[in-house]
């Protein structure tokens, strides 16, 4: 790579570092603080879905801002959100109030669909052949954020004096803030006005494309899957005998095994295959379910997370070099906010019912759900590498 690249992809190694830090918070604390503020039960995780409903909402203002004003300008407002959202949260604790601490969680949600596009950006100017390794070490940020995350939640729940977990979403805030002059360094050319001019399809017609619909369809199962299972995870924990503590580990060994990969993501794209690296993530993302179904001890979630973790970095890597490889230049903003309004709305549709349906028919039903979603995303994934391949043989 060029030295403005390099310069660019440390500065997004960072900032991913930082912003991927807020989720695991959000996530680990969101359907405990919904027990404590919620009259109803099956609203537990309500908060966790504002998250994720957030960030689906904030992807297509996401994508139109920055094509507007820039990559890093878009990234600061990104931050800014971020900074106030861990003080709205810190502050719905501190009154007792479920809506305002929703409200929080709901704008740490715009401000990940900020972070999200880290990994687009990485690419950005990149040879097609090195995409997939500049997206993995954007990702490899994360794990750093894994361990982040994580340990502020243990190290600062109880760091405001009667007021449990408010301190956790005070050094949110602060993780945001000390985000701003990192991304204050990012030197992202504008994208072409093409991608609101001429030149490239439309959103209808990117849609008929079965190369970019497949590839949406493998991180739609990817990203869902995955969050649907991590948003119950931490109340299935807690409510089959085991600490906040675990829970907050569990979710920390999930994060880590999300992000580990990712540094030899790449090559395996670049050896094998967008397409069989995707494959091999969504089949290790049923294996994740297969040990969940298995017991209820701490081994057997502690496991099934990093199975999780696993499938999704292969999976979600993978489905993101595949959208990366169809579409033009010209269609990058809007294939891009496309693509992550699809995934991350599918993701908060399903975190929605995440909690309830752990309420009503338990951890095992959201596990055995696991199976026929992967199907969906796998069956056609499959079809295509085996026509490729007989076309290729001819």
């Amino acid at each position: 790579m060029e030295t403005l690249p390099k310069r660019n992809l440390a500065v997004l190694v960072a900032a991913q570092s930082l912003g991927g830090a807020s989720a695991p918070i959000v996530i680990s604390l969101g359907g405990l603080v919904g027990q404590q503020l919620s009259s109803n039960p099956a609203l537990a995780t309500f908060p966790v879905s504002m998250f994720n409903l957030g960030l689906a909402l904030g992807t297509l203002p996401a994508a139109a801002i920055m094509r507007r004003f820039g990559r890093r300008n878009g990234y600061l407002l990104g931050a800014a959100i971020g900074v106030v959202s861990g003080l709205i949260a810190a502050a719905g604790i501190w009154i007792g109030a479920f809506a305002v601490f929703c409200f929080g969680t709901f704008a740490a949600g715009l401000y990940a669909s900020y972070v999200q596009t880290y990994r687009f950006a990485a690419a950005d100017g990149c040879e097609p052949a090195k995409r997939g390794r500049a997206i993995s070490w954007v990702m490899v940020g994360g794990l750093c954020a894994a361990v982040i995350g994580p340990q502020l939640v243990i190290l600062t729940r109880d760091s405001v004096p009667g007021i449990t977990y408010a301190g956790s979403f005070l050094s949110q805030a602060a993780l945001a803030m000390l985000a701003l002059p990192v991304l204050a360094m990012l030197h992202a050319p504008r994208a072409p006005r093409a991608h609101t001019a001429k030149g490239g399809r439309s959103a209808m017609q990117l849609l008929s494309s079965p190369v970019f619909l497949l590839a949406v369809m493998a991180g739609v199962v990817s990203y869902g899957l995955m969050a649907f299972v991590m948003t119950a995870a931490p109340m299935a924990m807690v409510g089959h005998g085991h600490s906040v503590d675990h829970a907050a580990h569990g979710i920390q060994w999930h994060v880590l095994a999300m992000f580990a990969p990712s540094i030899v993501t790449g090559r395996l794209i670049a050896r094998f295959g967008m397409e069989r690296v995707t494959a091999f993530g969504l089949v290790i993302i049923g294996l994740s379910g297969a040990v969940a179904l298995a017991g209820l001890g701490v081994t057997h979630f502690y496991v099934s997370l990093i199975l999780l973790g696993l499938g999704w970095n292969l999976g979600f890597i993978g489905a993101t070099a595949m959208v990366a490889d169809a579409h033009t230049e010209a269609e990058r903003g809007t294939a891009q906010g496309l693509n992550d309004f699809i995934v991350f709305g599918t993701v908060a549709v399903g975190s929605f019912f995440s909690g309830a349906l752990l309420q009503t028919a338990g951890w095992e039903q959201i596990n055995l759900l696991i199976f026929p979603a992967i199907a969906l995303a796998l069956a056609p994934l499959i079809w295509r590498m085996a026509r490729e391949k007989g076309v290729s043989a001819i």
